[in-house]
C-alpha cells in the first residue's frame, strides 16, 4: 500500500529565515531598480520593513519622506532633519528619545537608525529604521540594508545611463543616412512622375513610410519582420533609381520574423552594400538578404557581389573611424554587443573584387530585450 502523504520538516529555522531574508530581497529589488522615487520606495517598503523587522521604516530622497511602512506614522514629519543630519554626516546616524520628540500615549518609538544612500559616492536618501531602542545588531543590520539598497539604485543609474548611450547611439545612427540617399530618391520619384504616375505615387507612400519609421520615436527595439520592412522599402527606392543594375533576393525563416532586434541593425548594412559595393561596380550587381532560424539563434546573412573592400578598412570601420564613409558598421557591431554580448558582434567578410558577406547573429530570446511600443 502506498504510504499516507505527510508534511515534511522544511529544514530549520536557520534555513526558513534564510529563505525569507532572500525572498523578501527578491521582492524589493525590482522596485528599486527604476530609481529612488516615490513610486519604487511605497513599493519596496514593505519588503523591506518585513526584511528588518522593525517597528516603523521610512525611505527618503535628501528632501524628505518618500514612504513610510509600520506604526507610528506621526513620527514621519521629523524624517526630513533626520535625513538632512545624515546626508551632512555621509554616515549612519544614531537617533535617541531626545531627537524624536513624542507626546502619543504608548508609542513604541523612541530611538532612529538612518544610513545613508549611497550611489556612484554621492547620498541620494536614507533608510531610516525605528525602534524602542537603538542596538548593535539594528544599526548592522541598517547598513547593510542600506548598502544592498543602495547597490540596487546604482544598478538603476546603470541601466539609464544604458538607455541615454543606445538612443544617442541610435540618434547618430539616423544622422548617418546617406542624404544623397534622400536626394536620389526624391529624384528618381520625380522622373516617374510623367510618365508613369501611379509609380511614382507608390514610390512616395514607400518613401514616406520608410522616413517615418526611421525617425519616429521607438524603443530600443523592433522585431526582425519591422527592421526587413523597412529594408524592403529602401530597396525599392533604389531599384527605382538603378532599375535592372540591382538585383535583390530576399529568403526569410517565417519563424525569425518576430525576434527582437535593435533599431536600425540591418537597413545600415544593405545601405553599404548599395554605396560601397554596387554604386561604383560596372553594370550593377546582386544583394541578398538571409533570416535563417538556428537553433536559439536567429542568423542574418547581408551579401554583395560588388567591388569588395580592404579588410583593414573594415577594421577600422568596425571600431568606429569617423574618417570613413561607411554607414554605421562600428555602431550597429558596438550596440550588437551591448545588447547581447562580445560574442554576437558583426561577422565581416570581404576582400578587393570579391564581393562582402555581413553576418549578424542575435539570440531569439535574451533577458531585458522586449520590443517597445511604436508611435
Amino acid at each position: 500500500m502506498p504510504r499516507p502523504w505527510r508534511r515534511r520538516h522544511l529544514g530549520t529555522e536557520a534555513d526558513r529565515a534564510t529563505f525569507r531574508t532572500l525572498h523578501n530581497a527578491s521582492l524589493a529589488a525590482p522596485p528599486l531598480r527604476a530609481g529612488l522615487t516615490g513610486e519604487s520606495a511605497e513599493r519596496s517598503i514593505r519588503h523591506l520593513h518585513d526584511l528588518l523587522g522593525s517597528p516603523a521604516l521610512a525611505i527618503t530622497d535628501t528632501a524628505g519622506s518618500l514612504a513610510w511602512h509600520g506604526s507610528g506614522q506621526h513620527h514621519e514629519e521629523q524624517c526630513a532633519r533626520l535625513a538632512a543630519t545624515t546626508v551632512e554626516a555621509g554616515r549612519t546616524r544614531v537617533f535617541d528619545r531626545g531627537d524624536l520628540p513624542c507626546d502619543v500615549a504608548g508609542c513604541e518609538i523612541r530611538a532612529a537608525v538612518v544610513s545613508p544612500l549611497v550611489t556612484e559616492e554621492r547620498v541620494v536618501g536614507t533608510l531610516q529604521v525605528f525602534a524602542a531602542q537603538p542596538t548593535a545588531g539594528l544599526a548592522r543590520a541598517a547598513d547593510e540594508v542600506a548598502l544592498w539598497v543602495g547597490a540596487q539604485l546604482e544598478l538603476a543609474e546603470l541601466d539609464a545611463s544604458r538607455t541615454r548611450l543606445m538612443e544617442a547611439e541610435v540618434r547618430a545612427m539616423r544622422a548617418q543616412i546617406s542624404p544623397h540617399f534622400i536626394y536620389n530618391s526624391l529624384g528618381a520619384i520625380a522622373s516617374f512622375v510623367r510618365t508613369d504616375p501611379d509609380r511614382a505615387r507608390d514610390l512616395l507612400t514607400e518613401f514616406a513610410d520608410f522616413t517615418r519609421y526611421s525617425f519616429r520615436r521607438h524603443g530600443e527595439y523592433t522585431t526582425l519582420a519591422e527592421e526587413l520592412r523597412s529594408v524592403e522599402r529602401y530597396l525599392l527606392l533604389e531599384q527605382a533609381r538603378f532599375g535592372d543594375r540591382l538585383r535583390v533576393t530576399l529568403r526569410i525563416a517565417p519563424e525569425v520574423l518576430p525576434v527582437a532586434v535593435p533599431f536600425l541593425c540591418i537597413q545600415p548594412l544593405v545601405e553599404n552594400a548599395v554605396r560601397h559595393g554596387l554604386e561604383s561596380a560596372e553594370g550593377g550587381g546582386s544583394i541578398s538578404i538571409v533570416a535563417r532560424d538556428q537553433d536559439h539563434e536567429c542568423v542574418i546573412e547581408v551579401e554583395d557581389d560588388g567591388v569588395g573592400e580592404d579588410p583593414d578598412v573594415v577594421r577600422r570601420a568596425l571600431a568606429g573611424d569617423a574618417s570613413l564613409d561607411s554607414v554605421g558598421l562600428g555602431n550597429v557591431d558596438g550596440r550588437l554587443r551591448s545588447t547581447f554580448g562580445d560574442d554576437y558582434g558583426l561577422v565581416v567578410e570581404t576582400a578587393p573584387g570579391a564581393g562582402t558577406k555581413v553576418t549578424v547573429r542575435v539570440p531569439k530570446f535574451a533577458p531585458g530585450v522586449e520590443v517597445g511600443v511604436l508611435s
